[in-house]
């Protein structure tokens, strides 16, 4: 097995202990997680090609859907209610 999947599989066992956190301990992991995950799936994708790559993408958008559809609506200028002053 190569490195870049020994990595993968170690970025998901990091992303399900951060999930077991307390919610305000889980940011700054998280974050870590979502920023390393695209140099991860591209390396992955170099690698092994694009059914690994898919596979890997498929993993990382149903872990993170919440963080990306709440980054994704804020890009849009629609702020969450609970944000709203």
């Amino acid at each position: 097995m190569s490195a870049a999947l020994i990595l993968g599989c170690l970025w998901v066992l990091a992303s399900a202990v951060t999930a077991m956190l307390p919610m305000r301990a889980q940011m700054l992991p998280g974050l870590v997680l979502l920023a390393a995950a695209p140099m991860l799936l591209v390396w992955i994708g170099r690698e092994h090609g694009w059914l690994w790559l898919a596979a890997g993408l498929f993993a990382f958008l149903s872990m993170f859907r919440r963080p990306l559809a709440y980054f994704a609506r804020r890009a849009l200028g629609r702020i969450p209610a609970e944000l709203r002053e």
